[in-house]
């Protein structure tokens, strides 16, 4: 059975992004559709190699669509009891991002929307701007010390 890659190895690809459309999915769409669904309502490109994540209207399951190198890859999950506890969007949001460790205690059936998180810096990254990898900054640093 082939799973999801661990959260370890998600939080070291900083270059991946999840994004969770706020509208549910008609959970019969397969790989095209949905990649027209990141283009529409996500105004993402599918072929970048972020997470999409999409639910269904009752909330007991999820599809994640991502691309790897050479096709798409589909994960589907069905819960048997219960719903996943999603956040909720900003008003007028038509997605909400993610981070690795949100979608793994989704996936979990923790209620992230009850959990409070402790306010740290965070660099804002603009429309289209790669967020830096720890190797740029290092780099950068010892440049400017020199």
């Amino acid at each position: 059975m082939i799973g999801l890659p661990s959260l370890q190895a998600m939080d070291r690809a900083q270059e991946t992004r999840i994004w969770l459309a706020s509208e549910a999915m008609d959970m019969r769409c397969g790989f095209d559709r949905l990649a027209e669904r990141v283009r529409a309502v996500i105004g993402e490109d599918p072929l970048s190699g972020h997470w999409f994540v999409f639910h269904s209207r009752r909330g007991n399951r999820l599809k994640i669509l991502y691309w790897d190198r050479d096709g798409f890859v589909l994960w589907y999950k069905r819960l048997e009891e219960g719903k996943f506890k999603l956040p909720r969007p900003r008003e007028g949001a038509r997605t909400v991002e993610l981070r690795a460790s949100e979608l793994a205690m989704i996936l979990d059936g923790i209620d992230v929307s009850k959990l409070r998180r402790v306010p740290r810096y965070e660099r804002t990254v603009q429309s289209g701007e790669e967020k830096p990898s720890k190797e740029k900054i290092t780099t950068e640093l010892i440049s400017k010390c020199n």
